[in-house]
């Protein structure tokens, strides 16, 4: 039986993919694998057993990845499964930043006392001219990063009639075959800043985009912009973000990560990280994790790693070894010399490679012994060997 530990709740539907040969509990000890979704995960927290961990959301800032790659634990995550929520919500955010939404209901909010329709009626229409905006369509939009979120909200604005620029010097095959033909490539974050009404960013937080938008790049922008992050906190630079706004340089921020020194400004909207909070976006982000640490659990399979290669074989045989190991060469060559030694038929094999790490799904035709398990893992620059 394998077993998982959870933090934080789960939606049902993702617990409900686990079968009966699977204990999944928050008192689980000593779990094969760890399914959370905002637990700050301690590295004392991932015991001897653990194989993988399962991020029901897209980023893994709260998992020590460093850590877990050393001791050949692979990380998932569930890019995508949230993306039309965050979508939806970055479509709020645009209106709410180009009209006078938020200041309008708040002005409504204070007329409470007030017990005269008429009297209210009359002093809403000689007040609303205080909450003018203008409209989105029409308007470019900067997206900078253009993978599962970004290419959704790229070819949404398109929809809204916007005009859509797009920068992502790492775009991914599969990303630029779902985004619409309409989106102008920039070739930097400086002309895609320059050019745009509105910038939404959609990026992970990594040591190159920490920061990205800080007091330098904040000069390219296009005077009166607006900026919108609904990714991470950390891509952005908060006191630059604030001399911009009291120069005039950014018109409004709108965002889901509120700080101290923004909370209470009229050009500033913020929002309690809801990006991702819908029934929907949970359940789906649930169910990938799930299934990804069930099919690696159960077959090898690695699929949505943040610090493994995508590693999928189909299987060919009752018997298979995964190997982790550091990408070092004639490693492949040393395990199958061992298989070969022992007269262990290979049926098919799968070795792929990702920065410092390497790992190996192969086929055999017979079952290893312990012995020879525990030869494989004496290779030197191997990390961990299973049969599956």
């Amino acid at each position: 039986m394998f077993k998982v530990k959870t933090f934080n709740n789960i939606a049902q539907i993702g617990l409900d993919q686990f079968d009966h040969s699977y204990q999944v509990s928050p008192d689980v000890e000593d779990g094969d694998a760890i399914l959370l979704r905002s637990h700050k995960l301690q590295s004392e927290e991932i015991t001897a057993g653990v194989k993988a961990i399962g991020r029901a959301g897209a980023g893994t800032n709260n998992v020590p990845v460093e850590h877990c790659s050393e001791q050949g634990v692979v990380v998932f995550n569930a890019p995508g499964a949230n993306a039309n929520a965050v979508k939806e919500l970055v479509m709020a955010g645009l209106l709410l930043g180009s009209r006078g939404i938020v200041s309008g209901i708040r002005y409504v909010d204070g007329l409470a006392s007030m017990d005269d329709a008429d009297a209210m009626n009359k002093l809403l229409e000689k007040e609303k001219k205080n909450f003018k905006g203008s409209e989105i369509q029409g308007k470019t939009l900067g997206v900078v990063g253009l993978g599962a979120i970004g290419s959704q909200v790229a070819n949404m604005a398109l929809m809204m009639g916007m005009k859509v620029v797009g920068y992502d010097p790492a775009i991914s095959i599969e990303a630029a075959w779902r985004l619409s033909s309409d989106v102008k490539k920039m070739e930097s974050l400086e002309a895609l800043l320059s050019n745009a009404d509105f910038v939404t960013l959609h990026l992970p937080v990594l040591d190159a985009t920490r920061n990205l938008i800080n007091q330098q790049s904040l000069q390219s922008v296009k005077p009166g912009s607006k900026l919108v992050n609904f990714a991470r906190s950390e891509i952005v630079d908060g006191d630059a973000v604030v001399e911009a706004l009291d120069s005039g340089k950014l018109a409004a921020y709108i965002a889901d990560f509120p700080k101290p020194n923004m909370i209470g400004r009229e050009d500033v909207i913020l929002m309690p990280h809801i990006g991702a909070s819908t029934e929907e976006a949970e359940e789906n982000c649930a169910v990938m994790a799930a299934n990804q640490i069930q099919d690696y659990l159960e077959n090898g399979n690695i699929t949505n790693s943040v610090n493994f290669p995508m590693a999928v074989l189909e299987r060919s045989s009752t018997y298979r070894l995964s190997v982790s190991n550091k990408n070092v060469t004639n490693m492949l060559g040393s395990i199958t010399s061992i298989l070969a030694e022992h007269e262990i038929n290979v049926i098919d094999l799968l070795n792929r490679s990702r920065g410092d790490l390497a790992y190996n799904l192969i086929d055999v035709e017979s079952e290893p012994s312990q012995a020879v398990l525990d030869q494989l893992q004496t290779i030197e620059g191997v990390i961990a060997v299973r049969l599956l």
